[in-house]
């Protein structure tokens, strides 16, 4: 897909791997609009970047429904890059031999997975209404995590939910197939974003020694870069790509 002048929507855009998109497709000559909480950086981020604001809570439906719109206000949308979610941990049973936090673990899946789902039908939705361009109507990039296949211990809810937008990939793409909708999954390793800024400086550099190649953690502008190709690469549908330097994460 060509992506000078056509609209394109970044899902956690005020942060992380989302501002690094958000910024990259800006440069590419997409008219971009961020979606991320009001309490959010997101509208001096867009102002810094050139770019539209959308306040949302992923997980309700019509604040996305609303940045959707917003981000299709005076064009067709053909872009989402999903990189809005959450971290947190809840094990099997607690350190007390209770049993693990069931509100803490429904609420990663409700944000990660619920709130995937909730975007990409709203966006897709949109999308389906374009005109064909070059044989295609949209493309959707939506991001999951290497836990989603080697989730560490204390990961339970956070890998369930990476692991279903794994799932829910192939079937999407399928499933929009018919509207000439492509979608593709990225699944990060260990990357310097907002989530990890939270572990010390020490913890952070022996997650980067892990990686067997390069021996560090990934820069976010390296996940913009490879949704900026999924987005052009017209025969990239239905695949979850991982992005981890050949990292395999071991139990803890």
């Amino acid at each position: 897909m060509e992506i000078v002048g056509v609209r394109a929507l970044v899902t956690g855009g005020a942060s992380g791997l989302g501002h690094a998109t958000a910024a990259r497709l800006v440069k590419a000559g997409a008219l971009v609009t961020i979606l991320d909480l009001p309490s959010s950086p997101g509208p001096s981020v867009a102002r810094e970047l050139g770019a539209r604001f959308a306040p949302a809570d992923v997980t309700h439906a019509d604040e996305v429904r609303s940045a959707v719109m917003a981000g299709a206000e005076d064009g067709p949308l053909r872009i989402l890059v999903h990189c809005a979610g959450r971290g947190g941990s809840v094990r099997v049973v607690d350190r007390n031999g209770d049993p693990g936090s069931l509100e803490t673990y429904s609420e990663i899946v409700r944000v990660n997975l619920v709130g995937t789902f909730n975007v990409l039908r709203s966006a897709a939705a949109e999308m389906a209404k374009g005109d064909l361009v070059d044989d295609e109507r949209g493309v959707c990039v939506l991001t999951a995590s290497i836990a989603g296949y080697e989730g560490q211990i204390g990961q339970v809810p956070y890998a369930s939910s990476k692991a279903g937008v794994i799932g829910m990939t192939i079937v999407a793409a399928r499933d929009l197939s018919s509207r000439k909708i492509r979608v593709c999954t990225i699944a990060p390793g260990v990357f310097e974003t907002p989530m990890l800024a939270r572990l010390t400086a020490q913890a952070r550099e022996n997650l980067g020694e892990a990686v067997p190649h390069p021996r560090r953690l990934g820069q976010a502008d390296e996940y913009a870069a490879l949704a900026e190709h999924v987005i052009s690469n017209p025969m990239l549908n239905g695949e979850t790509i991982r992005l981890d330097g050949a990292l395999r994460m071991a139990p803890r």
